[in-house]
This record gives C-alpha cells, sequence and structure tokens, in this order.
C-alpha cells in the first residue's frame, strides 16, 4: 500500500505542477513563463518527488515508466496494474483540483476543440498546438518515450551514481518537454494525457489512444534495447 500511495502522490504532483504552470503562469500578462517555464517545471515535479518517494515505489508516476522498468527487467508484471491505477487516480485527482481552483476564474473557459484548450490537454492535428499530424505526434511521443526510458535505465542502473538519478531524469523530461510542446503539449504519460482529457471533453479523448499506445510502445522497446544491448551483464 505505501508503494501505491508513493505512486498517487508522485503523478498527483507531476500534474498538478506540470499541468497547473501550463495553465496558470504559461500565458500570464507581462509574467508568463512559457513554453521554457513548463518544461521546467514537469521537470521539477519529477526531481523533487524522486527524491521525496522514489525510495518507496521506484519513482515511476508514469504507466510509460511502469511498463519500461518491467521490460528491461526491473519492475515485476504482477504490480504493473496496481501502479497504473494508482498513477491514473493521482492524476485525475491532480486535474480535479485544478479546474476547481481555474474554475474560481469568470474568464475560465475550456475548448475541447481548439488546441489552446486551456487545460493543458494533449493533442494532434488540429487539437496540436503546431498543427502537426497524427504521424508526427505518434512518432515524437514514441521517441521522447523512448530515450526518456533510457534515460531513467541507465540512471538508475547499478553501476550508475543512484546519487544524481533524479538530476538526470527530472532534466530528460525538461528537455523533452522543450522539444514536443509545440507538437502534441508533450505527454510522454499516459495518465497525465487521460486526466486532462477527462475535464475537457470528448474531442481529445477520442485521440487518448495515441498517448497511451506510442509512450507505452516506445518505453518497452527502451527497455528491449537497454536489457539486451546497454546493459552491463557483469
Amino acid at each position: 500500500m505505501r508503494k501505491l500511495l508513493a505512486e498517487f502522490f508522485g503523478t498527483y504532483w507531476l500534474v498538478f505542477g506540470g499541468c497547473g504552470s501550463a495553465i496558470f503562469a504559461a500565458g500570464f500578462p507581462d509574467y508568463g513563463i512559457g513554453f521554457a517555464g513548463v518544461s521546467l517545471a514537469f521537470g521539477l515535479t519529477v526531481l523533487t518527488m524522486a527524491y521525496a518517494v522514489g525510495h518507496i515505489s521506484g519513482g515511476h508516476f508514469n504507466p510509460a515508466v511502469s511498463f519500461g522498468l518491467w521490460a528491461g527487467g526491473r519492475f515485476s508484471a504482477k504490480e504493473l496494474l496496481p501502479y497504473i491505477i494508482a498513477q491514473c487516480i493521482g492524476a485525475i485527482a491532480a486535474a480535479g483540483t485544478l479546474f476547481t481552483i481555474a474554475s474560481g476564474r469568470t474568464s475560465f473557459i475550456i475548448d475541447d476543440t481548439k488546441a489552446a484548450n486551456g487545460f493543458a490537454a494533449n493533442g494532434f492535428a488540429a487539437l496540436s498546438p503546431g498543427g502537426y499530424s497524427m504521424q508526427s505526434a505518434f512518432l515524437a511521443e514514441f521517441i521522447l518515450t523512448m530515450f526518456f526510458l533510457l534515460v531513467i535505465l541507465g540512471a538508475t542502473d547499478k553501476f550508475a551514481n543512484g546519487k544524481f538519478a533524479g538530476v538526470a531524469i527530472g532534466l530528460a523530461l525538461t528537455l523533452i518537454h522543450l522539444i514536443s510542446i509545440p507538437i502534441t503539449n508533450t505527454s510522454v504519460n499516459p495518465a497525465r494525457s487521460l486526466s486532462q482529457a477527462l475535464f475537457v471533453g470528448s474531442e481529445h479523448i477520442s485521440q487518448l489512444w495515441l498517448f497511451w499506445l506510442a509512450p507505452i510502445l516506445g518505453a518497452i522497446v527502451a527497455g528491449l534495447i537497454y536489457k539486451n544491448l546497454l546493459q552491463d551483464q557483469a
């Protein structure tokens, strides 16, 4: 139960901090933090929770990470479903908190037909911030999640300096957002995509399949690559 609570709180913080920065601070007149600030916020959520609760659950906070660690031989298959459920509940709880706070502003509007939907949801084609196609979105999410898992697997390897693993992982997520916010609003995390889409509505929900499939496939490929080609077997 402690592990699942750690995953709940870690994923809650990721969505609340990352998506919250996009909703409240990114476009604030004259003082907005923009893409760079949102990217850093996502990285900081993972970095801080990696040190806060990573020693309890492993600090996944992301169904794709759980799948990648399983494929890499670092995580038990029997724990996959409980972890993913805890992650999704944490993400949805955070989105609900964000929605409640945002609703306190009279001008707050969610438009599920636009990329700039007001709630940091992910999307492609007409729902992509830069108008990127489904194929572009899939490839970006696949590649970025694959490299994210390679960083995680390498940074947490028994031969690596584990004290700095959280820093490497947090910076990797920051870089990923700097690259891909214009493409998909950056997912690489199915739970984060699910939580925002549930509050935005039908158009984004219909695209959720991509933000589950591409990150999970990318993570599994990374796990297999690291285990079979990169990991020191000594």
